[in-house]
């Protein structure tokens, strides 16, 4: 039965697969987030940055803004896939230390969005993007 492991036959053919789902779940929580700060508008927060001490609160907040709306939506359509997750892994990186722990939070989702973000950089878009699509069209 080796062939049913993780390792075995069956995991060697889903693990290109494998960046699907955690596209999809990573992507759109960033997303959802994105769109709440979209709607809260550059103004907003900016003010919630410089409130944590950014300098030039707006362009980062429109930085960000377009990290979490733009670059998730990439993600979970799988285009620039690895550009995207890296962004989002120092956007989490940032959250992390800048935001929940001087608040004494356990950075539980943030943790996690950035590990998924990290396994994205890494693993890419996969066979079942927009990006593989494209790829497939050059040839």
């Amino acid at each position: 039965m080796s062939g049913a492991s993780p390792g075995g036959r069956w995991g060697a053919r889903l693990a290109p697969y494998a960046s699907l789902p955690l596209r999809i779940a990573v992507g759109w929580v960033f997303l959802r987030h994105g769109s709440m700060k979209l709607h809260m508008g550059v103004g907003g927060v900016a003010g919630f940055l410089g409130h944590l001490g950014f300098p030039v609160p707006a362009v980062w907040a429109v930085l960000l803004i377009g990290v979490e709306t733009i670059g998730a939506a990439c993600v979970v359509l799988g285009l620039f896939t690895r550009f995207w997750a890296a962004c989002l892994a120092v956007d989490m990186i940032v959250a992390i230390s800048l935001a929940v722990l001087p608040s004494h939070h356990a950075p539980e989702l943030e943790g996690l969005l950035l590990a998924g973000a990290l396994a994205l950089a890494l693993l890419g878009d996969g066979p079942v993007s927009v990006g593989a699509l494209l790829r497939l069209r050059k040839k």
